[in-house]
């Protein structure tokens, strides 16, 4: 794209945001939400508050945690993997893992298929 091209492309986004905001600035309950948002500020400076202060006094069981925390209160502890065992029939080969990205394990199902190597397990 050339820049005359991304020029005239950035203008009319430009236009078009900028009609957005004047639609919203047009819009009353903009402005009624701004002018409570003003009035709130001068209260919380006039009382020495900050928003914290604010949401202890209406809401005394909502706390001021992290996101993280504040979404899962308790923390969910996950279930640990369990060893799993398979042993070769023919060779006699035993390969523990917790998972199924062990090396051997995947050359055995690419050898001798998934379902059989899942009938190895002890």
């Amino acid at each position: 794209m050339s820049k005359l091209a991304q020029f005239r492309a950035a203008e009319e986004q430009l236009k078009a945001q900028l009609q957005l905001l004047d639609s919203l600035k047009k819009d009353e309950s903009l402005q009624y939400e701004r002018e409570f948002e003003k009035k709130l500020q001068e209260l919380m400076k006039e009382y020495g508050k900050n928003l914290a202060d604010i949401i202890e006094i209406i809401d005394p069981a909502y706390s001021c945690k992290p996101f993280s925390q504040a979404a899962h209160p308790e923390k969910t502890s996950y279930r640990t993997r369990t060893i799993k065992t398979y042993k070769h029939p023919e060779t006699g080969e035993i390969i523990e893992t917790k998972g199924g990205n062990h090396k051997g394990l995947k050359a055995w199902k690419a050898q001798y298929g998934a379902n059989v190597v899942e009938g190895w397990l002890q």
